[in-house]
């Protein structure tokens, strides 16, 4: 293609050069110039042995007709692969452009999901954030293998009124302690007036009872307690309490060997010396049915908590 354009360019330069130069500054051509003739005519005055459709030498008409042969061809192939009508494009552009908006607009399946998942992990996190920790802080001193905050609520309405709302203090924990009634007896005794006996089985279940404190163990089997005194139990899947239905006033007994809620038919909790194992069985003093999941259970840990007005010191 290079090769052809050279051609055509050079018997272009070889007509121009052979063209006789004061006709081109005649007034002739230059009347043409102002008179706004066409490109043939004015090109026909430039070279005055050079008309189109006049008389020229043979030679000169031949090479004319050469290279528009040359010409028209060329630009019948140029103007199959550039010269494409501007309404093509248009229509190109009017049917890329659902697509283009679809790019922009659709969403990544991806970044769609990643997104959810990140706002469906962040609600379930809002949700799982206990309570207590925002609004209502459980008002424990240490740690408890045994209260979440649904059953610290559910304590701080059963509780004796003159406790409600106060510091809770760990006198007592079998990690902490060792596991012996005797040590958690002689804790106690930093009491002065209720304290909840929190206690669980190997099998989940968390049950106790509320006492007056100090615990004072007795020589001989002497129940002692008012009608304050009650017993509790998860084993229904919810926490449920059981008060005194008046038909004794068994309330609990305290031994250097025994610690026992209730009676009358059984005891509703028994703990015995090593708080490794007890029993729980059907009471008349507060009217309830087994406490754990069987009679006879192995102890998970046991713990006493005492209530205070003033703020535990660090």
């Amino acid at each position: 293609m290079h090769s052809l354009k050279e051609k055509v360019s050079d018997k272009i330069y070889n007509l121009f050069s052979t063209s006789s130069t004061p006709s081109s500054s005649s007034p002739q051509a230059s009347t043409y110039d102002k008179e706004d003739k066409s490109w043939s005519s004015y090109f026909s005055h430039v070279i005055p042995s050079f008309r189109f459709g006049g008389s020229t030498t043979s030679k000169h008409q031949d090479d004319l007709k050469h290279v528009q042969s040359i010409s028209a061809r060329y630009d019948q192939e140029n103007f199959r692969y550039q010269d494409i009508p501007m309404d093509e494009y248009a229509d190109c552009n009017a049917l890329n452009t659902p697509d283009l908006v679809k790019d922009e607009t659709d969403e990544d399946p991806t970044s769609r999901r990643s997104s959810s998942s990140s706002e469906d992990f962040a609600e379930a996190k809002e949700q799982q954030t206990p309570i207590a920790s925002k609004e209502h802080p459980l008002k424990l001193t240490e740690d408890s293998t045994f209260i979440s905050y649904d059953l610290y609520e559910f304590f701080e309405s059963c509780i004796p009124n003159i406790v409600k709302g106060c510091h809770w203090v760990l006198v007592y924990s079998t990690l902490k302690h060792g596991t012996s009634l005797r040590t958690l007896i002689r804790k106690s005794a930093e009491l002065s007036g209720p304290g909840l006996l929190i206690v669980g089985d190997r099998q989940g279940a968390v049950f106790g009872g509320l006492l007056d404190c100090p615990l004072k163990p007795t020589a001989k089997r002497k129940y002692q307690g008012t009608n304050q005194t009650f017993v509790f139990t998860t084993i229904y899947g919810e926490p449920r309490l059981f008060r005194p239905t008046g038909a004794n006033r068994y309330y609990y007994m305290c031994l250097n060997d025994l610690l026992a809620l209730g009676g009358g038919g059984n005891y509703a909790l028994c703990l015995h010396e090593d708080l490794l194992t007890g029993t729980s069985g059907t009471c008349d003093t507060f009217g309830n049915k087994c406490l754990a999941h069987n009679p006879e259970f192995e102890l998970k840990d046991v713990e006493l908590w005492g209530f205070t007005h003033d703020s535990p010191r660090p």
